[in-house]
């Protein structure tokens, strides 16, 4: 009977059992390597990217890496302030969504929540109404959005006032090879206020889409953030 198992398995194995390993490492290959989605647990990204959105994670954005590892092979680009990106915590390790606000030789701070950055305070613009509509009253509530202006790079944020939270830190000057992560809720954001700069080789890629988006489950999806674009 052990004979008889051990051939069906050598002849499953010489027909499909190899193929279908190759198809794996192809598959998890190109997920480890060239593109991912990263699932949004919190709103530490709103009003930008909502709690149940799915973003697709552009890896070759920067560069080209072994897949399964975090080795550089090729480079072809650096993150730009402003990007959206998921990267590696440098506290836990846990992989995390956030803004890229400050890049390599800045001289970045912030007081009361308005950043400046080589110089020049950053502006701010308040949003209107139509900018709340995807967003629950419990996640608004006691907050201000704003249109914040990264030297050319203009994208919403939101303001807690309410919610205790770091306003105001340095001056400081942006190490080469690493960046300022802050998220656009900006006193709901566990990010480089409290976590530190980020390395360079800890970022994974670059968001740059809803694929997908519920609201709470399957059963509710908000189709009308299907494969909207992020700025």
């Amino acid at each position: 009977m052990k004979t008889e198992w051990k051939q069906r398995l050598t002849l499953f194995w010489r027909g499909w059992g190899f193929s279908i390993l190759i198809a794996i490492l192809i598959a998890t290959s190109f997920k480890s390597a060239i593109a991912d989605w990263n699932d949004i647990p919190s709103g530490s990204m709103e009003p930008t990217i909502l709690t149940g959105d799915r973003v697709f994670v552009n890896k070759l954005a920067y560069d080209l890496k072994l897949p399964y590892t975090t080795w550089h092979i090729a480079h072809w680009s650096s993150p730009r302030r402003g990007d959206i990106v998921v990267f590696y915590s440098p506290e836990n390790g846990k992989r995390l969504i956030k803004r890229v606000v400050g890049i390599p030789g800045d001289l970045i701070g912030m007081i009361n929540n308005r950043l400046f950055i080589n110089g020049t305070d950053i502006e701010y613009e308040a949003v209107n109404q139509d900018s709340r509509k995807n967003i629950s009253p419990d996640s608004y509530f006691h907050q201000l959005l704003y249109t914040e202006n990264l030297l050319g790079k203009k994208h919403p944020v939101m303001f807690a006032p309410l919610q205790p939270s770091i306003i105001s830190f340095g001056p400081i000057i942006i190490p080469k090879e690493k960046y300022l992560m802050l998220g656009d809720n900006r006193d709901k954001s566990a990010d480089s206020r409290f976590f530190g700069l980020v390395e360079r080789n800890r970022i994974v890629g670059r968001a740059t889409a809803v694929v997908i988006s519920r609201d709470g489950s399957f059963f509710h999806p908000r189709f009308e953030r299907f494969f909207k674009s992020l700025t």
